[in-house]
This record gives structure tokens, sequence and C-alpha cells, in this order.
């Protein structure tokens, strides 16, 4: 019993690239304080895709890292935010949840790319076109955002943490979040808070609609960027910077047509920082040769 909460304490710490048990269960109390709809959700998409990897035979070490249950929570959450909770939709998230283990063992299975949460990416863009052909009454109406004249920089710089997992209802989720990464890494923590405050002083610079500012939405990304990226070393924290400051000029882009962005500027930002690291390392060792 113990083993399975570490387990699914893990799969949902890793959301945010925490190794911690603690840190994955303080992280589920700030949904739970959002919605507790939202709580169960994200704990039903770690279970399924926890158990897939269990019933796959996948490495007992990665499963227990929570590797193969962050994805889920995501998808589980996702279904929440874009679904009427129903029998089917209940059912079409066990499925994608287990779905999203199978594409985390794909990209686990090569060495060229990391795979963060793009298995979670493919998952749900693959569900939403799904559904939007075949269940169209199961998804949600679009809401228009209320327009907003004036920013409230806290609440911007709180829900920039609080939406990596979508919660965007109150400031209090991205506090418990901020918390649960503290616990585990200083250093992460640093790297979020600094993520979320440029994210805020860049979009106030580049004129984004304060709806967006205030909601959070222009900075969730940067903040998985900064984690991922950063370290004590100034070469991390600048890429950490760079990785950020994509992330917001594709995301921006990405919501500009309409897109459902999720955490791809994430991904895709890294990646890119990735290319040109080793772009550059490979320069210094033909400097080396010459």
């Amino acid at each position: 019993m113990n083993s399975t909460l570490f387990t699914l304490g893990r799969g949902i710490g890793q959301v945010m690239f925490q190794n911690n048990a603690l840190s994955g269960i303080i992280m589920l109390l700030g949904i739970f304080l959002n919605s507790w709809q939202i709580g169960l959700l994200a704990l039903a998409g770690n279970g399924a895709g926890t158990l897939t990897a269990y019933l796959s035979g996948y490495k007992q070490e990665d499963i227990r890292a929570g590797l193969y249950g962050f994805n889920g929570t995501l998808v589980g959450i996702a279904i929440g935010v874009f679904m009427q909770i129903s029998l089917v939709s209940l059912l079409l998230m066990i499925i994608a949840s287990a779905f999203s283990t199978w594409v985390t063992r794909l990209f686990g299975s090569q060495r060229w790319l990391p795979g963060f949460t793009a298995p979670f990416i493919i998952t749900v863009w693959l569900l939403l076109g799904i559904c939007s052909f075949f269940f169209p009454s199961l998804l949600l109406p679009t809401c228009s955002s209320v327009i907003e004249c004036k920013p409230d920089l806290f609440r911007a710089f709180s829900l920039n943490i609080g939406q990596v997992m979508f919660q965007g209802e109150t400031i209090v989720s991205g506090l418990f979040f901020l918390a649960a990464i503290f616990i585990n890494s200083r250093l992460n923590a640093f790297y979020a808070v600094m993520a979320s405050l440029l994210s805020v002083v860049v979009s106030l610079f580049w004129g984004v609609e304060y709806s967006m500012l205030n909601m959070g939405l222009m900075g969730y990304n940067g903040v998985l960027c900064a984690i991922a990226l950063g370290d004590k070393t100034w070469k991390g924290a600048f890429y950490a910077v760079l990785s950020v400051l994509i992330s917001i000029l594709l995301q921006f882009t990405g919501m500009k047509f309409g897109m459902v962005t999720l955490t791809a500027p994430f991904v895709l930002s890294v990646w890119c920082i990735m290319g040109i690291n080793k772009l550059a390392s490979g320069k210094k060792r033909l400097n080396i040769l010459g």
C-alpha cells in the first residue's frame, strides 16, 4: 500500500520534474483545493497510466519513479478541463492514459529526444480530434476570456505555476505547487520563481492582453522550461532564460492561431535548446580536432 502511494505521489510530482512522493501529494492537495473532481481525475489518470506500465512489464525502477504516471496525470486532468464527465469520457480517459504510457515507452526507447510531456500532448490532441468528429457532445464549449483592464501581478505569478496542471481558478494551487517544488529542490524552486517573474515582465513589455497574463497562460510553459534546463552554472541559467523566452513566443503564436497548445511550447523550446547545445558542442570538438 505504501509503495503504491509513493509511486502515485511521484507520478504527480514528476509533472514538474520532482521525483518526490511528498511533493506529489502536496501538488495533489493543491489540485483538490481548486476542484475535487479534477483531483480525482488526476489520480485516476495517474493510476491508469501506472497500471498499464505494470501490466506491460516495464522496468520497475522507472514505474516506482513515477515516469509512467505523470503523463497519465495530465491526461486525467485534461479530461475534466475539455470534456463533460460521463461514463464515455471516463472510459476515454482510461484508454488515453494507457496510450500515453505506451507513447512514453516509445520515447524512452530512443536517445535522440526526451519525451517530457510529449506523450500527453500527442494523446490529448488525438483525443480532442477524435471527439470533435465522433463525440462532439462530450466536448465542453470554449469559454471566451473576460476582458481585463489591468494586470494582477501576484495572480499572474501564481497561476503561471498552477497552470502547469490546468489550475487557473485559484492562486492557492500555484502556491502549493511552488511549496512542493521547494521541499524537493530549492534550485528548482528558484528557477520556477524566476521563470514566472520573467514571463510576467516579458508579457507586460510585449503588450499581451491582461486576461491572458492574469490567467497564467503566458508563463506555465516557461516554468517547466526553467526547471528542466536550469542548474548551478551560468550556462544552465542562460539556456533556462532563453528557453523561457522561446516558450512565450511559441505560446503567444499558438494562441493567436487558436491552437490548444497544452505544454507543446515547453517541449519544443527545450528540444530547440538541446539542439543548439549539441551544435555548439559539435563545433567545439571540430575546433579542437582542427
